[in-house]
């Protein structure tokens, strides 16, 4: 079914080139790569798999950011359902991470908020290995899946549909704010430019028709 197809290829390309890095940041010999179809964290060392965690995601409806981040702070502090160890990451639409857990017995399921839950045990080894400036490559479907794939978009809204449809009306002219993932009053004047344009239902809300129009759906 046309709902079912994926991001074209070139579009992820892009989400990845539009992350931004201080360039002072000393470089880690290591990196992380997530890997949310099969929930597993793998630390990469010269191109090769270090360590592999099991990790627990997202849900459907609020799902694990997916793209190039950097971790940008680590604590000890945050405990509670956060476990013993955090290590938060620069994404821009909303405060995400990977930390431990008080509920060890959902790893490997979909059950988070969009962070990365790791067991304690695991989670404090990560925290020694990893530095602040890591890079974290996090794999997985950009439209989602189940209830959450190809959904509804409007103000308030956030996360990678809200970036791939920034992106296209920038590539179109229509859009001159931030690619960053957040879905405020000029990307909503933007698509309401951009309805007014394909003769659609000017409401500032992107749906099925939306998405098929700017070419994020084959």
């Amino acid at each position: 079914m046309l709902r079912k197809r994926f991001i074209l290829t070139i579009l992820f390309t892009f989400i990845m080139q539009v992350q931004i890095y201080a360039l002072d940041q000393p470089t880690s010999p290591l990196s992380i790569k997530i890997d949310l179809f099969k929930s597993k964290l793998y630390v990469i060392e010269d191109n090769q798999i270090k360590k592999v965690f099991p990790v627990a995601i997202g849900t459907e409806m609020s799902p694990t950011p997916v793209g190039q981040f950097e971790i940008i702070e680590k604590s000890k502090a945050w405990g509670g359902g956060f476990g013993s160890r955090w290590l938060g990451l620069d994404v821009p639409w909303g405060v995400y991470g990977i930390h431990g857990t008080n509920k060890p017995y959902l790893i490997g399921q979909n059950v988070s908020s969009g962070c990365i839950r790791m067991n304690n045990n695991d989670v404090e080894q990560l925290y020694e290995m990893i530095p602040i400036g890591t890079k974290v490559h996090i794999k997985g479907s950009l439209t989602g899946t189940g209830k959450g794939e190809l959904s509804n978009l409007a103000i308030g809204s956030k996360g990678n549909l809200v970036l791939l449809v920034q992106n296209r009306l920038k590539a179109m002219g229509l859009y001159d704010g931030m690619i960053d993932g957040i879905y405020d009053i000029s990307t909503y004047n933007a698509i309401k430019e951009f309805q007014e344009l394909n003769e659609l239902t000017v409401n500032g809300v992107v749906a099925f028709r939306e998405y098929l129009l700017l070419g994020l759906l084959e």
